[in-house]
């Protein structure tokens, strides 16, 4: 019987990555966790330089001492099939972002994640290049207990698919955080440090404007999109409101001299109404987007018995966030306005598609929150890399670079098609593209008793549900051709 290749990626995903990780230290001879840990974030392909040293038994021992709750990583069979990483020069990731020059393009979003010095300064020597610091804003904040919940399938344990939070604002008086940016700017005075903040009257949002900007921030940010707040007239309530957010937009621009990045709420069919708004009333940039509006119902996330509507977030909210990117970067009227964009950024394939639609600037908070600070160096390497693979030595070249390929669903071509082809190396006879093509699809799959899925051409219509249900990767797709007349 033939041995079936070990998927790489999937074994690297049960990684628990572990903090002073025990497999590293029973090596001795590399850093075993920071190669899976390359290839958990999509660099396979580098992964290799931290265990380049080890032989066979120094990846024996690391095995033998993984501590993962069900069984041993294989650290081994991953070794195995790492390929040889190419030298190469990697370039800068210097970007300029309203007239802000950056490091890179990778900042902490507002949120937990940045709520004192010594979490954004811990942040800085990672080697991000800035902080979007958590919003700071005049009233008391008072926190609920528990404030998360998360979306998984069942029996991950760890790792979660989006996180519903019930968070709201700094609970840190305004001068600890003023004197917070302050200090971090003077520690620190190559990051960019972007004063969030939130008022409820023009007055409040002046004040805390210049408020900021006497500290030192290089910009401030204006949370119109926290959906969680108890009080009306903030938060959302305000991003739901083009001439809200026309207005106060226009009394922080003529306030401070800094630049002014409204954030926009996803709680709204068009983003671009207020963002126009925004547009007109001076902003420099817009970030987007803030958590979504979500109910979660697991009863270890009730407050004294109670549910409540609040913000999700984390890696299942990525295209939304991506469809609100592309439909501002897509306007014409917001043509020369500067994208930052949020919304499940994990890995750097992720961060490239946010830039590929617009946006100069990219914002982090869920991953940070299930990995840590130390997701920078694989988010910076592996972007590095894929510009080197394309001879590109500047991000600023990759921004939009993806726009002129997205057009009307009326304008899609509907003349042509693209047929699944099915591999015999790698299918294992499950089944699951028989299943699924048969009550959710056309019927255009057989299975018989070999245990080989054969493709039905006649009634198959190319959606491809075939191959995204496929466990192993063993479809794939042929040339486009044009279709077949209808008789």
């Amino acid at each position: 019987m033939i041995k079936k290749q070990l998927n790489i990626k999937e074994e690297a995903a049960r990684c628990l990555l572990c903090e002073n990780a025990p497999c590293s230290r029973a090596c001795g001879k590399g850093d075993v966790a920071r190669a899976i840990r390359a290839v958990r974030f999509g660099n396979e392909s580098i992964a290799r330089q931290w265990i380049a040293g080890c032989d066979e038994s120094d990846l024996e021992r690391a095995e033998q001492a993984c501590i993962h709750y069900d069984r041993p990583i294989r650290l081994r069979e991953i070794a195995s099939q790492l390929p040889e990483e190419p030298h190469v020069d990697l370039p800068s990731l210097s970007i300029d972002f309203c007239g802000m020059p950056c490091e890179n393009p990778f900042f902490l979003a507002s949120s937990s994640i940045c709520t004192n010095y010594e979490m954004v300064a811990r942040a800085f020597d990672a080697g991000w290049a800035g902080v979007f610091y958590k919003t700071i804003c005049l009233d008391d904040i008072n926190e609920v207990s528990p404030r998360f919940d998360v979306l998984h399938r069942e029996g991950d344990k760890g790792d979660f698919n989006a996180l519903r939070n019930m968070e709201q604002l700094s609970e840190n008086p305004p001068e600890v955080d003023f004197d917070i940016l302050h200090r971090l700017k003077q520690n620190y005075p190559s990051k960019i440090v972007v004063a969030s903040i939130m008022g409820s009257t023009e007055e409040k949002w002046i004040e805390l404007a210049k408020r900021a900007e006497a500290a030192g921030a290089d910009a401030v940010e204006l949370n119109f999109s926290c959906p969680q707040m108890r009080a009306t007239g903030m938060g959302s309530d305000v991003g739901q409101d083009r001439e809200l957010v026309t207005f106060f937009t226009a009394y922080v621009k003529h306030a401070v001299s800094i630049p002014v990045i409204p954030k926009m709420t996803p709680n709204i069919t068009m983003m671009s109404d207020p963002a126009i708004g925004a547009h007109f009333a001076g902003a420099d940039a817009i970030s987007a987007i803030n958590t979504i509006k979500s109910v979660t119902m697991d009863e270890r996330a009730q407050v004294s018995g109670s549910w409540a509507v609040s913000g999700l977030s984390g890696r299942a909210v990525k295209p939304i966030a991506l469809r609100f990117i592309l439909e501002m970067a897509m306007n014409p009227i917001l043509k020369n306005l500067r994208l930052s964009g949020i919304g499940g950024i994990e890995t750097w394939q992720d961060a490239l598609q946010f830039i590929q639609l617009g946006c100069s600037n990219v914002q982090v908070c869920t991953a940070v929150m299930q990995y840590g600070y130390r997701i920078i160096d694989d988010l910076k390497l592996g972007l590095q890399h894929y510009m080197a693979s394309r001879g590109i030595n500047k991000v600023s070249t990759l921004v939009g670079e993806q726009l002129p390929n997205f057009t009307k669903p009326s304008d899609l071509d509907r003349d042509t098609v693209v047929f699944p082809i099915f591999g015999t190396e790698k299918c294992i006879g499950c089944g699951r593209c028989y299943v699924s093509c048969m009550d959710g699809g056309h019927q255009a799959i057989t299975f018989g008793d070999d245990r080989k899925p054969r493709l039905v051409g006649s009634k198959c219509v190319g959606c491809h549900l075939c191959r995204l249900v496929c466990p192993t990767g063993a479809i794939s797709v042929s040339k486009r051709v044009p279709k077949r007349k209808a008789k």
